[in-house]
């Protein structure tokens, strides 16, 4: 039978993580992630698994990177000023194709801004924050439920395609507690083991599939690992002709996949005239304004983003031709992809950068005045 517990989002995820079999956490405390934290202090030592408190946040990536190349399944947690800090080292997981989860509990900001507050202002770090042409994946959560569930998907999706997740919260969905249910029989992805000997590994093969095989540091495979630009040995290396082959597959590798990656929810959609996009804890006042709405009359539906990146704009673009209303607690980043696919005049905002939740009641009004 099935395990019901009260949970605290933060909580969820940490619970998430052990399931999914991490066993390496290192980090900073920062509000409002803390309790991860905690938790993996408390839990890791218990099974065997290790919790380092870094300096910063710059070693605490660093620290996950070099643990998951020795095959640890290895998680981080921060939030706003940390991500900041750990954008350099993501970018080298991303070059080097080291799986590894990052949790970033989103704040009010920029800088130190406002610790305890909610927002949801790292979208676009999310995506370009480390410089570059790159790939990611960004999960977001709308409860707790789903910080269990995506905690778990996000290693899941890290191990399969050798790529750093970030699992995108905010500070609602960190501390608000909920029923979870921990379900049995968890789907659990590791990574992809070279089937060769170490003198026939080639680390970064551009093999078919686009993801090469991972061999663990001291399982006798020798290979070197740099940010430098490399070829499929790993080698740094300045040709143009191999940069091009390496940037393409490094850029291109998720798109086989992408309707695996690409995770949404649809509610009240299909004949909705006016689309309510929205993602994170802004999704839940988002449902109950529809909810009105519809009971008024008024055709409206939700399109919610669970992955935020790669932006699931196939999934969207069903629905070309109708009225759009993107609802964020920031002064407006995911919606300049709705906008890219519709135009502006299709698109209708509403943001709130104030340190508090958008409520049902505002996303209503602006149903109202949009219809």
């Amino acid at each position: 039978m099935n395990k019901a517990r009260l949970m605290q989002g933060n909580e969820a995820v940490a619970e998430g993580a052990l399931a999914a079999g991490v066993r390496f956490y290192a980090g900073y405390p920062i509000t409002p992630s803390t309790e991860i934290a905690e938790i993996m202090a408390e839990r890791l030592p218990l099974i065997g698994g290790t919790f380092i408190q870094m300096e910063d946040e710059i070693g605490s990536m660093a620290a996950i990177i070099g643990a998951s190349l020795t095959g640890l399944k290895s998680l981080t947690a921060t939030s706003g000023p940390g991500f900041s800090l750990k954008q350099e080292n993501l970018g080298y997981a991303i070059a080097t194709e080291v799986p590894c989860v990052v949790v970033n509990v989103q704040r009010g900001g920029p800088s130190t801004g406002l610790p305890t507050a909610p927002a949801q202002a790292d979208v676009m770090q999310a995506r370009w924050g480390t410089h570059g042409d790159h790939p990611i994946i960004a999960l977001t959560p709308s409860s707790v439920q789903e910080c269990y569930e995506l905690a778990v998907i996000a290693f899941n999706m890290a191990e399969e395609f050798r790529i750093p997740v970030i699992l995108l919260m905010d500070e609602v969905i960190g501390h608000l507690r909920e029923k979870v249910v921990l379900p049995e029989g968890l789907s659990i992805v590791d990574r992809k083991k070279p089937n060769v000997p170490p003198s026939e590994y080639i680390a970064y093969e551009n093999n078919e599939s686009m993801i090469p095989a991972m061999a663990n540091f001291g399982d006798g495979y020798r290979y070197h690992v740099t940010g430098l630009t490399h070829n499929e040995k790993g080698l740094p290396t300045g040709n143009p002709e191999i940069t091009k082959k390496f940037m393409q597959r490094l850029t291109q590798k998720l798109n086989p996949y992408l309707d695996r990656i690409q995770l949404v929810e649809e509610v009240e959609i299909d004949d909705a005239e006016l689309i309510v996009v929205a993602y994170g804890c802004t999704a839940r006042s988002a449902l109950e304004a529809i909810h009105i709405a519809r009971s008024e009359g008024l055709k409206v539906g939700l399109f919610r983003p669970i992955t935020i990146w790669p932006f699931p704009q196939k999934q969207l673009e069903k629905y070309e031709g109708r009225k759009y209303l993107v609802a964020e607690m920031n002064s407006g980043q995911l919606v300049g992809e709705i906008e890219r696919l519709f135009g502006y005049k299709a698109v209708e905002r509403l943001n709130r950068i104030d340190g508090e939740l958008i409520t049902p009641k505002e996303v209503l009004d602006r149903i109202r005045e949009v219809i």
